[in-house]
This record gives C-alpha cells, structure tokens and sequence, in this order.
C-alpha cells in the first residue's frame, strides 16, 4: 500500500470482527485497566472501523490499524497490515 504518513499516528492491533462491509472491517481491540483501588486487572475494549481497500481482510484475522483522515461518518482508520490469518 502507498500511504502517506504524516505526524504520529496512532497504531493498534486488534482482531477483525466483521467484513461485511465493502472496502470496510470492523476491528476490536482489547486493554487491561488496573482499577484505582483494588488492583484488579479488567479487560476493556473498542471497536474501530477500518479501510481496508482490497477487501483482504476475513474474521478472525489479526490486524494493525494506523489512525487517519476521516474517511466517511464513522471511518478513521486505515488497516496497515495482517499480522495473522485467522485459522
């Protein structure tokens, strides 16, 4: 892909959880969080619309999302690379 980059960007990898969009997926990416008093450690996550311009991407794949442009309504983000096929 040739992509422009500008400033820092920010990157995430998460996982592919929908592709039934054209030239979009839909990417969850997971944190833990350490709440303030117990020092429990809690999954939290968000999910990113992403570009993918081939439509290369399937469910289950492992992605990494750079920040971008918008792109449309609820699209800023753009996939980079696959990290990993999903099985």
């Amino acid at each position: 892909m040739n992509m422009q980059e500008r400033g820092n960007n920010r990157v995430v990898n998460g996982i592919v959880v929908s592709n039934k969009m054209d030239k979009t997926v839909v990417v969850r990416s997971e944190r833990l969080v350490r709440h303030a008093i117990f020092h429990k450690y809690t999954r939290r996550h968000m999910k990113y619309k992403a570009h993918d311009e081939e439509n290369a991407c399937n469910i289950g794949d492992r992605v990494l999302i750079v920040e971008s442009r918008p792109l449309s309504r609820d699209k800023r983000w753009r996939v980079r690379t696959i990290l990993e096929k999903a099985k």
